[in-house]
């Protein structure tokens, strides 16, 4: 809290569009031409100036810049320690988990959570062999649909290829498990899937 109350005059300072999270800061503009850009130029003379004021600096090496949706030739300065350090250009940045790229596409960010929930699985393979409903539910919701979920609101997938990672890794999990399951029950895989999916009171 103490934090939050030390940044909090941060945005009163700042023209540009800003948005800051604990200790993460990002300012943005619409850039219709070269000389837009002079807005955020400005954003970051007035961050350096609060900056100075506060004593809590910047990392410029951290400070990255990320053009959407235009090609125009800009560049952007910080000033710290009496140096003019040119922030780096960037096609894709990981920011609170969450793979953003200059086309706001999320292929990157559903390939990367599935890779996660792929060795999630292995590992779950590798410690149970055999896995009633109850188990299998408290398992996929804990530890697999917790990685497919997380801040989905953000990067929800639009592209078909990138629905089919996700659902693979639900399908690895379902039938990693189901054909021993089935054979002891002598049901069906879809008999089983459907019964997984149907609360007590249903079933």
């Amino acid at each position: 809290m103490g934090f939050l109350l030390y940044v909090n005059d941060l945005p009163n300072w700042v023209k540009a569009n800003i948005k800051m999270f604990a200790d993460d800061t990002k300012l943005w503009a619409r850039i219709c031409r070269v000389e837009d850009s002079g807005v955020l130029q400005e954003g970051l003379r007035r961050v350096k100036v609060w900056s100075d004021e506060w004593l809590l600096h910047f990392n410029p090496e951290k400070c990255k810049v990320m053009d959407i949706g235009h090609t125009y030739d800009t560049d952007y300065y910080i000033e710290q320690d009496s140096q003019r350090w040119k922030l780096e250009t960037v096609q894709e940045e990981k920011d609170l988990g969450i793979i953003t790229t200059n086309d706001l596409k999320f292929s990157k960010q559903c390939n990367e959570t599935a890779r996660k929930a792929m060795n999630v699985l292995r590992l779950i393979k590798r410690h149970f062999f055999k896995l009633d409903i109850p188990t299998f539910r408290i398992l996929y919701k804990s530890f697999i649909r917790s990685h497919l979920e997380y801040s989905i609101q953000a990067w929800s997938p639009y592209l078909r290829k990138d629905i089919d990672v996700l659902e693979k890794i639900q399908q690895s999990y379902q039938v990693s498990y189901l054909h021993e399951e089935c054979t002891l029950r002598r049901t069906t895989t879809a008999h089983w899937l459907n019964n997984i999916r149907k609360p007590k009171n249903q079933r």
